[in-house]
């Protein structure tokens, strides 16, 4: 079944609208939605410069302008009557700006086509989303602080395979997710500024031969310039890519944190508990207490590579310029970053209402005989190779595992046997607290007050 309904933009061609099930499959509206505010911010922009380069006269322009603001208010009180059968944000805005200013209203479209206007509008919403994620990021790096500062006295085990491995404090683990997040700060910014570039003006592929000024539209919408080619313009969406790349880089480190907050608020380890803020209980079982938030921030990664990969399928096989496929790039990218941005806010407040319970990370920051590395390098100090020293020393660990000791309680007769390097002087100074001191190599536990200092100064905590 058709619909007999032409629509008014393109309908001069077309004898009788589209199919019904046609139109309902094709239309973007659902996620047009979220780009109003960049539509009629672009139209206005394009309005006045048709106006200030004599295109239109200036009070045609004004009178577009004029228009377009009371369109505006009427989306944002709610009282704007949206169609599925205008297809999207763009046509609805300009039938309601027809009924409100007439015929002037088709000088609107002189010199731009509905493909570099919604190239435009998603510019402008990835961009502002970008800018919401990047400043998201600097809460959760400063929660981060904030824990580190707290407990920066706090031994704790280092692990790796999560076997534990080396002694090293709360706060230098808390900073390392600073540092990593830096770098995911840094990334989203990195493609805000790449995508910072105009398409307004690039028309449907091939530009217009009218005298627009893409310099002064580009300028009133805060890009940085127009973009060079308007077949790029038209067609680049490696802007979404690189948006949900980094998009998804940045929820794989929120990811590895949750999974610690899994791992270390559980009964065998019992290092770190979640708030109740952010914490659920069971159905049947009353003394549960389990890590939802930390749960679902490590799912949402799932949904932010998919939405990569859905933006690479969507666009690995298209030819210049503008194909429908396009359009399916807009819901994924504005889910991937809302996501991202609404995970970052909870990872903020889970990190900032974290406790930490001191001693039973200080009782596994010795264990598993995590200073044998320190007594490997003290070792070479005193000129041993650190090849021959890492041998003596596991010959002790298996000694010390023989007899259910710890590397300071090593019979002492039988461990100078292994070398008579390994005096009880030596032994003895085998405590977490005497590995983290020191660890004085750049970057080390030792400096953890120099760190947080540091960021401190950064984070303006």
């Amino acid at each position: 079944m058709t619909s007999d309904k032409k629509n008014p933009l393109w309908g001069g061609r077309f004898a009788a609208g589209p199919a019904e099930a046609f139109q309902r499959f094709g239309h973007s509206l659902d996620a047009d939605l979220k780009l109003w505010r960049e539509d009629i911010e672009g139209s206005k922009a394009h309005a006045r410069m048709l106006g200030a380069t004599g295109i239109i006269t200036e009070e045609d322009a004004k009178t577009l302008v004029r228009g377009l603001d009371q369109v505006s208010g009427e989306i944002e009180e709610g009282n704007f009557e949206w169609s599925v059968a205008l297809e999207d944000v763009h046509m609805n805005i300009e039938a309601r700006l027809r009924e409100i200013v007439g015929e002037v209203a088709g000088k609107l479209h002189t010199g731009r086509s509905r493909n570099d206007q919604v190239a435009t509008d998603l510019r402008l919403w990835t961009r502002a989303a970008l800018d919401r994620c990047a400043a998201a990021v600097r809460e959760v790096q400063k929660a981060f602080l904030h824990q580190a500062e707290q407990g920066h006295d706090a031994l704790m085990p280092g692990f790796t395979h999560l076997q534990i491995a080396q002694p090293v404090t709360y706060a230098h683990h808390c900073l390392a997710y600073i540092e990593m997040l830096e770098r995911d700060r840094l990334r989203l910014l990195s493609a805000r500024e790449h995508l910072n570039e105009s398409p307004l003006g690039a028309a449907a592929l091939g530009g217009t031969p009218h005298p627009i000024d893409r310099e002064m539209t580009a300028k009133a919408l805060g890009f940085a310039r127009p973009m060079a080619n308007s077949l790029d313009a038209a067609s680049a969406r490696d802007f979404c890519l690189e948006a949900v790349s980094a998009a998804t880089i940045c929820g794989v480190t929120l990811s590895r944190y949750a999974e610690e907050v899994v791992t270390f608020s559980s009964a065998p380890f019992g290092y770190w508990k979640c708030s109740e803020s952010f914490s659920t209980g069971s159905s049947i079982m009353p003394q549960k207490r389990n890590p939802d938030a930390a749960e679902l921030i490590r799912a949402k990664v799932g949904r932010l590579a998919g939405a990569f990969t859905a933006l690479t399928l969507q666009t690995k096989g298209l030819a210049l310029a503008y194909a429908k496929d396009m359009q399916e790039t807009k819901p994924v990218t504005m889910d991937a970053l809302e996501t991202l941005e609404a995970t970052l806010v909870i990872t903020a407040g889970m990190v900032r209402e974290m406790t930490i319970n001191r001693d039973r990370m200080a009782e596994d920051a010795g264990a598993g005989y995590a200073t044998a590395t320190d007594l490997a390098d003290s070792l070479a100090k005193d000129g041993m190779p650190f090849r021959e020293a890492h041998e003596v020393v596991g010959r002790l660990v298996a000694l010390c595992e023989e007899k259910g000791c710890t590397l300071s309680e090593a019979p002492l007769d039988e461990a100078r046997k292994i070398s008579p390097l390994l005096t009880e002087e030596r032994l003895a100074a085998l405590t977490p607290e005497a590995s983290v001191r020191g660890k004085k190599s750049a970057g080390g536990p030792a400096f953890t007050r120099e760190a947080a200092s540091r960021w401190s100064r950064v984070l303006g905590s």
